[in-house]
């Protein structure tokens, strides 16, 4: 895996190759100008879709963005290297995955303080799938129009391919994890002219 600076200085050397500002390219990214920030700099580690936006909006496959100089069949992610983001609400996530070429999985450690609502997600693209594992706590998962309450211990599958949303409703913090397999939608194709085959 690519370290955290050397990803930064490649996304930043491709934005300045394209002569496209933090702004321009955090717009046609769909990312936050913070979050691109944050990773040109080497301080946060995005998820494989934040990567995959970004390699979007530079016009290069994921796969030219992340390429190691040295292919490797084991990626070594150290507690200290992985990356904590506290939400708005004051919920946190941990990303526990390093980000492996061509893999769109992640696992996440995340926890809600009491009664926090983290907010509805939107639905990925069909064949995305996710586990979520409870480990101490209430979490409320609420999947298009229906909820489901797991308790320490309890774990879920559900297509992801739909609108979910996570809340702790007790008085307690509740801490779990979330195994996602985040399939990208394929990217329109060009439309051929009347007549065209």
């Amino acid at each position: 895996m690519l370290d955290l600076l050397t990803l930064g200085t490649r996304v930043q050397g491709l934005r300045h190759e394209r002569g496209l500002t933090l702004q321009q390219l955090a717009g046609a990214a769909e990312v936050s100008v913070s979050m691109l920030s944050s990773v040109e700099r080497g301080q946060k580690a995005p998820t494989v879709l934040v990567l995959a936006r970004i390699a979007d909006g530079l016009g290069v496959p994921l796969a030219e963005l992340v390429a190691q100089p040295e292919d490797s069949r084991v990626i070594v992610r150290r507690a200290a290297d992985q990356d904590t983001v506290e939400e708005p609400g004051g919920w946190r996530r941990t990303v526990l995955t390093p980000v492996v070429l061509g893999v769109n999985f992640e696992w996440i450690r995340t926890t809600l303080p009491p009664g926090c609502d983290a907010g509805r997600f939107p639905a990925y693209a069909p064949g995305s799938h996710e586990f979520v594992a409870v480990e101490s706590g209430t979490l409320r998962l609420t999947l298009a129009d229906r909820t489901v309450e797991l308790g320490a211990g309890d774990s879920v599958y559900f297509a992801a391919d739909v609108t979910h949303a996570y809340a702790n409703p007790a008085s307690v913090p509740c801490t779990y994890h979330v195994a996602a397999l985040i399939m990208r939608p394929r990217a329109a194709q060009p439309r051929k002219p009347d007549g065209a085959r």
